[in-house]
């Protein structure tokens, strides 16, 4: 059925625009030159779909040829779009013309400096200009502690509140992450280290009398007799405004892969699954990503080697 669709809508446009988007679906079944992701039939009806308005204004205005399609075509396609469905229209008309273009049938990719805003299911980078100032709006030891730990070596929320002292290891340098029954080591490099010190320190200080195990506490958690973690409340106001412990997350582990494009890399160094490092990959994200994140200031160094 989605294939009888797809080649309804195809036999209505005009040669040689309909043998270009027949040459796009044959390409997302993983059937062109260059190897790729393998799109069944609904989803490329999907993709179709989506821009099947678009291609309908193109043709009633005269344009027989995907080769005439210039920046401001496809800025006037998606201008009165907003939401989702700008969205979804942004992500299939690049993910048409990259096809083509590495294909050789255009010749330019008027697509490639379309921004799609953000999707469900692709990780996003949090704007360099929130991150360049983190340290310097971080109020509080602990406020450091969390910034450093998301932003450098891509803790979740979660492992961060249920992080023990016992796991820190200022000696050698370490800190153990537990992932359900499994365990991660951090490797912590001079900035973290000395981040960690500074609020070891300060947490015996403040609470010298405190026997909650876990590494972060605070003046609820602290002397509580129970020993719970941390909530989640208060690891959000730690951030500043705007940025969120996700959006630090993820931009780190989008930094790195960028940096390395290694899945496997990803894996080893920040403790994630694969289908997290695949989905973090340059190739998955091209799609959806207006530009490689920006390199972050408070990350001095790589956290741990390959």
């Amino acid at each position: 059925m989605n294939l009888v669709w797809i080649r309804t809508a195809i036999s209505v446009l005009p040669v040689p625009l309909a043998g270009e988007i027949r040459a796009w679906v044959t390409l997302l079944r993983g059937q062109g030159r260059h190897e790729g992701d393998v799109r069944d039939y609904r989803s490329i009806r999907r993709y179709l779909a989506h821009i099947e308005p678009v291609l309908a204004t193109w043709t009633a205005a005269g344009v027989t040829t995907l080769r005439k399609i210039t920046t401001d075509h496809i800025e006037a396609a998606v201008s009165g779009l907003s939401g989702q469905e700008r969205q979804r229209a942004a992500v299939s008309l690049r993910s048409l013309f990259k096809a083509l273009k590495r294909e050789r049938m255009v010749f330019r990719d008027p697509t490639r400096q379309l921004s799609v805003g953000h999707l469900k299911g692709l990780p996003q980078s949090v704007r360099s200009d929130l991150l360049a100032g983190l340290m310097d709006q971080a109020k509080t030891p602990l406020s450091r502690l969390v910034i450093v730990l998301v932003a450098i070596h891509a803790l979740p929320g979660e492992e961060l509140r249920t992080i023990r002292t016992t796991d820190l290891n200022l000696a050698r340098g370490t800190l153990e992450v537990r992932h359900g029954m499994l365990r991660h080591t951090l490797y912590l490099e001079e900035f973290t280290h000395r981040v960690a010190s500074d609020w070891l320190a300060y947490r015996h200080h403040r609470w010298p009398a405190s026997t909650n195990p876990y590494f972060l506490v605070s003046q609820k958690t602290a002397l509580d007799p129970d020993h719970p973690v941390v909530s989640r409340t208060l690891l959000r106001k730690t951030l500043p405004k705007d940025v969120t412990l996700v959006g630090l997350r993820q931009d780190r582990i989008l930094n790195e892969a960028f940096a390395t494009g290694d899945p496997l890399k990803l894996m080893r160094l920040f403790g994630i699954t694969a289908q997290t490092a695949m989905r973090s990959s340059p190739q998955r994200i091209q799609s959806g990503q207006p530009g490689c994140p920006a390199d972050r200031p408070i990350n001095p160094s790589r956290t741990a080697a390959a």
